[in-house]
């Protein structure tokens, strides 16, 4: 028998050794490859999330619209697509052509208001401006959408050391700011409930409608707060440019407010 003809020992052990290492250098780097495309899809993925915040501005026409809770919902329609909104609470009629700011985009949003659930919602920070592309609402007492109409009243000044009108509240806001003040005004709105706070809008008459100074607001997290049409005197903490977030900001503000009839 001829040395060729027999089996091979050494030499093939080798080989099955190096082709056994060259599989598992393949699998490792299969493995490797598999774990970074997964990464690389879940952070791709991530802005698309119920969080995810909308890139631009939501324009259309109102189809439908809603108040609740101290919101208006607005439906937009553009181009066939049909886009839910939600806004601090404004005047919003069907038939209006609108563009709100972009905002947070919520998935299958439950509203316990309206006992109804969105499939998808744009939380909106407000209108936007058509002419000039920025937020065409007053910064004074924070959205116009939060500040009551203009009512034609007439209430006296309260009397006390830390008695202020509500034209003399925005006026001396600065020096004003953190320390107790009382104010004498009509309640023009009520919302209960917004962010475990409720919020009374007051005006006395004094201010500029124009310029959103005739309405202040105070908040209260006690149950005990006056209802629309009563004519109160309202003491607590003035805050200056206080901003809650989501919309909510304030030029002034009566914080941790108490009612006297």
């Amino acid at each position: 028998m001829r040395s060729s003809d027999l089996p091979c020992d050494i030499p093939c052990t080798k080989f099955i050794i190096k082709e056994k290492k060259m599989k598992r250098i393949l699998v490792l780097t299969i493995s490797i490859i598999v774990v970074l495309v997964m990464q690389t899809t879940a952070f791709s993925a991530s802005p698309t999330s119920s969080a995810a915040s909308a890139q631009a501005g939501i324009s259309g026409k109102v189809v439908d619209t809603m108040d609740s809770g101290g919101y208006t919902y607005v439906q937009l329609e553009q181009d066939g697509k049909k886009t839910w909104v939600a806004v601090q609470q404004m005047n919003v009629k069907k038939g209006q052509t609108m563009t709100f700011k972009p905002g947070m985009v919520m998935e299958n949003f439950e509203s316990k208001t309206l006992k109804r659930t969105f499939d998808t919602i744009v939380f909106s920070d407000g209108v936007v401006d058509q002419k000039s592309g920025a937020a065409g609402a007053a910064q004074a007492s924070g959205s116009k959408a939060q500040v009551a109409p203009a009512e034609k009243i007439r209430v006296a000044k309260a009397t006390g050391p830390n008695a202020y009108t509500v034209a003399e509240l925005y006026k001396n806001k600065k020096s004003l700011s953190g320390k107790k003040v009382s104010v004498k005004a009509k309640v023009a709105k009520v919302t209960a409930g917004i962010m475990k706070m409720n919020w009374i809008h007051l005006q006395d008459g004094t201010g500029d409608a124009n310029k959103g100074t005739h309405d202040i607001v105070a908040t209260t997290t006690t149950a005990d707060m006056p209802a629309s049409g009563d004519v109160v005197t309202v003491s607590g903490t003035l805050v200056a440019d206080k901003d809650f977030g989501s919309g909510y900001k304030y030029s002034v503000l009566i914080d941790k407010a108490s009612f006297k009839k």
